[in-house]
């Protein structure tokens, strides 16, 4: 079989990256500093100590490009990386725009995503140091099982707070989290401080991100057994997930072909800082590709926000980090991709949206559940609604790319399947899934109570 006709493209197990790509090596603009929430002081590690481990807040700080994979975690890897690479030739059939479009599929992952990649390094670090019990929040589940099982394999125990919302919609998310060994419980709850306190001022709250984590990270302070870990938005989970965009250059390679296009869903960040990051260098060194993050219209925290300091939680317990925010008291709507309904985005992928190194577009939700049945009924696959959200763009891309007669190499991260989401799906499929968009109005409200 030629090149030209390799449909599926893979890699063998010694092709696994042996190291993290940081991107911060590369940037243009150095990440503003975190300050510490009670003192607005430039943050140093010693703040970081009692909520994370050391290795992890080394990572978070190091220039270093590349850091080392360790043997234990690469060895885990092999459970399903190198992930395969797929030309998604019923789609092209389907569009019939002449373009090349390519998926990453992380969703052949024991989870079904690619939360795992930045799971299993968080619970080798933290049973390395030496500690018993990691918490967590988690929107749509993804995160949550991931780390569920990454503690399970590493032997640490694992709470997860999770958005109520999400925990209503997807109850097998929860269920599996327990198969794992997991605890899940809906958030806000009532076995913390603010949880009650978020509860008597909201009572019929939808839950956020922010609210989970407030509770996660409460949790973690208040015990010296435990760590608080966090599934998106930091730069070392953003390094952790770096070897997705790896292994995609070196099918690409095999390929004999290159990206035009790179696109990824966006939340807090991680899943598109994976697969986009690993091309900032060839972007800088004057590659003509375009790196495009795509949110929901009803959080549109790059495409809407404003650049400045804000909480990663409700209360005020996280580090004030210079980031596109909502807000930290924004709720967003109850939409089905419940991993992207966060506040706040990235430092890294901020600041590269800043320097203008990446690009940011939001969609509708009935526009990515139009794409993600496209996408299922030719490829076979069923998308998670977050990874849908790359998937509208990629086809909006090709289809704007044959009205202007050009042939273009397309790259989707497919970041997990939504076999576990179907309730989304039925919910659009009975005409139940409403388009929201997050007014300037609401905007200005949410902004009021940046720090």
């Amino acid at each position: 079989m030629s090149k030209e006709e390799l449909t599926k493209i893979t890699l063998p197990e010694e092709m696994i990256p042996k190291f993290w790509y940081n991107v911060q090596a590369d940037m243009p603009t150095p990440l503003a500093p975190g300050l510490n929430p009670k003192t607005r002081k430039t943050l140093t590690p010693a703040d970081l100590e009692p909520i994370f481990a050391r290795e992890l807040i080394a990572q978070e700080v190091s220039q270093e490009r590349y850091i080392e994979i360790p043997a234990p975690v690469r060895e885990l890897y092999k459970k399903w990386r190198p992930s395969p690479l797929f030309r998604a030739r019923g789609l092209e059939k389907a569009l019939d725009s002449g373009c090349r479009i390519y998926y990453k599929y992380e969703g052949i992952s024991p989870v079904g995503s690619h939360k795992l990649n930045s799971a299993l390094p968080q619970a080798f670090f933290n049973k390395a140091e030496g500690i018993k019990r990691v918490t967590t929040e988690t929107g749509a589940g993804q995160w949550g099982t991931a780390l569920s099982l990454a503690c399970q394999l590493f032997g640490l125990e694992c709470m997860v707070y999770m958005v109520r919302v999400s925990y209503q919609q997807k109850p097998y998310r929860r269920i599996i989290m327990e198969t794992y060994g997991g605890k899940c419980v809906a958030s806000p709850s009532t076995l913390t401080i603010s949880g009650r306190a978020e509860l008597a001022r909201h009572p019929d709250t939808p839950g956020t991100l922010a609210i989970a984590i407030s509770e996660a990270v409460e949790d973690a302070v208040s015990r010296d057994d435990t760590h608080y870990s966090l599934g998106s938005v930091l730069n070392h989970v953003c390094l952790h997930q770096s070897v997705i965009g790896q292994e995609v250059k070196m099918q690409m390679e095999i390929r004999d072909d290159y990206p035009d296009i790179v696109i990824g869903c966006c939340g807090g960040g991680s899943n598109f800082a994976g697969i986009a990051f690993p091309f900032i260098p060839d972007k800088r060194a004057g590659r003509k590709i375009r790196l495009i993050a795509v949110e929901p219209a009803a959080c549109p925290t790059l495409t809407k926000g404003a650049f400045a300091y804000d909480y990663g939680d409700v209360v005020g317990y996280t580090p004030l980090l210079k980031m596109y925010t909502l807000g930290h008291d924004f709720t967003p709507d109850g939409i089905h991709a419940g991993g992207l309904r966060y506040h706040g985005e990235s430092p890294l992928v901020s600041q590269l949206y800043h320097d203008g190194l990446i690009e940011a577009q939001s969609v509708l939700q009935s526009h990515v559940f139009e794409a993600a049945l496209l996408f299922a009924r030719n490829e076979g696959i069923v998308p998670a609604p977050e990874s849908a959200h790359a998937i509208s763009v990629g086809i909006k891309e090709a289809l704007k790319a044959k009205a202007e007669g050009i042939s273009k190499s397309i790259v989707i991260n497919l970041s997990g399947h939504g076999m576990l989401d179907l309730a989304a799906y039925d919910s659009y499929l009975n005409g139940h899934a409403a388009d929201i968009e997050f007014s300037d109005a609401s905007l200005q409200e949410s902004l009021k109570t940046l720090p």
